[in-house]
């Protein structure tokens, strides 16, 4: 970790340990903000003691961090072109890590102060699109390769349906408790369990569904939201030394291999699907010196063989990456990435059956073996910030979670009904690496039970939630958008 300071300029080395402070800040508060999320139905419920529920959880979402993968970190650093981390001045790029960070964290700190379930999700996202943006905007860009529109897409839907189908799907759960159970203590709330039976805590096995099932939204917390403090982490050191880390430096020579081969098999895989492809690509080789680095590729069908020539040309008799000279790293990653969005796009047309597909993923994760990583370090810092995080400031939205969305009480029923949606909801967004908002899914199940159970909606926090929702967005790109542009201003 140390290393990669050296050979910094002091600017740029106290530049680098703010940054990395700011983003373990984020991840800190986003477990204090998120927290109540995981452990408001518990804490509601009296099926775990306040203090021991938010320490369990941020064992958890620790745990989470670390067993989680990467995916979902890599959604998030490819919603910015590589182009736009790489090829920045110091000054501007200091200035886009520094503004999305404040910006998300000021508006994380807005919306926990005033109670609200607000989304890191969205706050984090539209951050860095208001810096991709603004980016373009002061540098007269086009703003349709500004950012990855589609990347950016899929996440936006990923965020608009997780809210839906967590109400639809507690919804039903609920519906199947009352049926199987129609007349169990389950569906009693904390205060008439007390009233009626006399008892504090919930019966036996609906506390253990309960503790389960909220310790399981804290692992799923932790490996989705974890991961995006990842990709954050990783999205700052490309930009400030991008010579350092564009490529895993620790690659084995065994993995530098497969990059160059997965290479060599994508163009044999196109040349024998060329009666199928050949309506989309060139595949007849093109004469290029392949010691020139090209210094751009649009990610083109056609610059599928020059790409693969370069790409195999740099790589032949690499045995380590500290061989290539740090000022042509960039240009390896961008080949890289390159070749793997040409083979996500081709992996999407209908001509290719199943099986064909499979085997050009499995080329696509020996491709980006290499440029889709994190350094351990990393993963353990952003791991104990969430988890340190999520001890404490919890009980701003508790409140809001357990008693103000419905007009009645939570039930047991109803907190184990959320709870288990959000957890396997979260669960299998964390598979297909995408980033979904933990506060939104667990939210919008709490309101699905509600009306399940005739309780009704408390329309006040249902429009104040529903407004967090709606502004969190374009607010946080706005204000990303507004500190970089003043950054620039001042600095640039």
């Amino acid at each position: 970790m140390i290393e990669m300071f050296s050979g910094l300029s002091f600017t740029v080395g106290v530049s680098l340990a703010l940054a990395l402070l700011f983003v373990l800040t984020f991840e800190f508060i986003n477990g204090f903000h998120d927290t109540a999320n995981a452990v408001a139905t518990v804490i509601y419920t009296k099926a775990m003691p306040a203090q021991l529920a938010v320490v369990a959880s941020g064992i958890f979402n620790f745990l989470g961090v670390m067993l989680g993968g990467l995916s979902v970190a890599y959604a998030i650093v490819h919603l910015l072109p590589v182009d736009l981390l790489i090829n920045v001045s110091s000054v501007q790029g200091l200035s886009m890590v520094f503004s999305l960070l404040a910006a998300a964290i000021l508006w994380n700190l807005g919306t926990w102060y005033f109670g609200l379930p607000a989304s890191s999700s969205h706050t984090l996202i539209g951050s860095i699109l208001g810096v991709g943006l603004a980016s373009a905007f002061i540098n007269g860009g086009d703003v349709a390769t500004a950012i990855n529109w589609k990347k950016a897409i899929d996440i936006g839907l990923s965020l608009l349906v997780s809210p839906t189908v967590g109400f639809l799907l507690a919804f039903s759960l609920l519906l199947l408790f009352k049926r199987i159970w129609a007349t169990g203590k389950m569906h009693k709330t904390p205060e008439g369990r007390r009233a009626i039976d006399g008892k504090k805590h919930p019966p036996f096995w609906n506390r253990v569904v309960l503790i389960a099932s909220a310790m399981g939204v804290s692992f799923a917390h932790g490996s989705n939201d974890g991961q995006k403090g990842i990709g954050l982490i990783m999205l700052v050191l490309i930009g400030i030394v991008p010579a350092k880390f564009v490529l895993d430096l620790n690659s084995t020579t065994y993995q530098i291999d497969r990059t160059r081969d997965a290479a060599i098999h994508m163009q044999q895989f196109y040349e024998r699907n060329d009666d199928k492809l050949g309506k989309y690509m060139l595949m007849k080789p093109r004469e290029i010196n392949g010691s020139e680095m090209p210094k751009q590729f649009h990610c083109d069908f056609h610059d599928t063989v020059p790409a693969v020539q370069t790409l195999v040309s740099r790589l032949e008799g690499v045995k380590d990456y500290s061989q290539i000279k740090p000022e042509e790293r960039p240009h390896i990653r961008r080949l890289i990435l390159c070749l793997d969005d040409t083979a996500r796009k081709v992996s999407k047309l209908p001509e290719l059956s199943s099986r064909e597909v499979d085997d050009l993923n499995k080329l696509r994760a020996d491709l980006t073996a290499t440029t889709e990583y994190s350094p351990q370090w990393v993963i353990v810092a952003i791991a104990l910030a969430l988890g340190l995080g999520t001890m404490v400031g919890w009980k701003r939205v508790v409140l809001t979670v357990g008693e103000k969305i419905g007009k009645q009480g939570m039930t047991y029923a109803q907190g184990m009904s959320a709870q288990i949606v959000a957890a396997s909801s979260i669960g299998i967004a964390n598979i297909f690496g995408l980033p979904v908002s933990t506060t939104h899914v667990l939210s919008s199940g709490v309101a699905g039970t509600m009306v399940a159970n005739k309780s009704g909606l408390q329309m006040s926090t249902i429009r104040s939630i529903l407004l967090a929702w709606v502004f969190t967005l374009p607010a946080s790109m706005g204000l990303a958008a507004g500190l970089f542009w003043t950054s620039m201003k001042i600095f640039g």
